[in-house]
């Protein structure tokens, strides 16, 4: 599937989550918002299960900026920390899809790269940690927190672990792509 599909696919399921997470909180509602949302989480999981298969960087990368854009939206104004962590998600997510297209452009990338400390902390496998990566890390974080949250539904769960492989297999593809800006052919 193409980004713009996954997208699609993305804002559906998110569209789908918020109606049953407000279906929940009204009397007589609480049976068909619990479909609603199991029906969204099964979408969702569905999507980003296909964005990691395309092993693309930036489709992994659109599709989480797309999710957590919806969340924003969803987002109730006076949940100040959420409001927050959704906030910072994002600009991180946008950060790292600059730093992704820099990457694409070898002689800018290997500039850009004589900018990072060669110190291992500031390394991923010997490339630097910039944007992208910082941006993968602390989402997975951001996720993995989450998950241990006591009262999360199992089925979210699956799709916070989920988002978390995606992050991985993004790093992975944007590590490939470093390699091939930086390293001679």
């Amino acid at each position: 599937m193409d980004a713009t599909g996954l997208i699609s696919k993305i804002y559906e399921a998110a569209l789908t989550i918020d109606s049953g997470r407000k279906g929940f909180a009204i009397r007589g509602k609480a049976d068909e918002g619990r479909l609603f949302y199991e029906q969204g989480i099964a979408e969702a999981l569905s999507a980003f299960r296909d964005a990691q298969s395309t092993v693309d960087p930036q489709i992994i990368a659109l599709v989480e900026y797309t999710y957590l854009s919806l969340e924003l939206k969803f987002c109730d104004k006076t949940d100040t920390d959420t409001f927050g962590s959704l906030t910072q998600a994002i600009q991180s997510f946008k950060d790292a899809l600059l730093a992704l297209k820099i990457a694409e452009d070898p002689p800018s990338y290997k500039i850009a790269e004589q900018t990072y400390p060669n110190d291992k902390k500031h390394r991923v496998k010997n490339f630097p940690k910039d944007s992208y990566h910082i941006a993968c890390g602390s989402h997975r974080t951001r996720l993995l927190n989450f998950t241990r949250t006591p009262g999360v539904d199992t089925i979210e769960k699956t799709l916070l672990k989920q988002r978390r492989a995606n992050l991985s297999t993004a790093q992975k593809g944007y590590i490939e792509k470093q390699k091939k800006a930086l390293l001679p052919n």
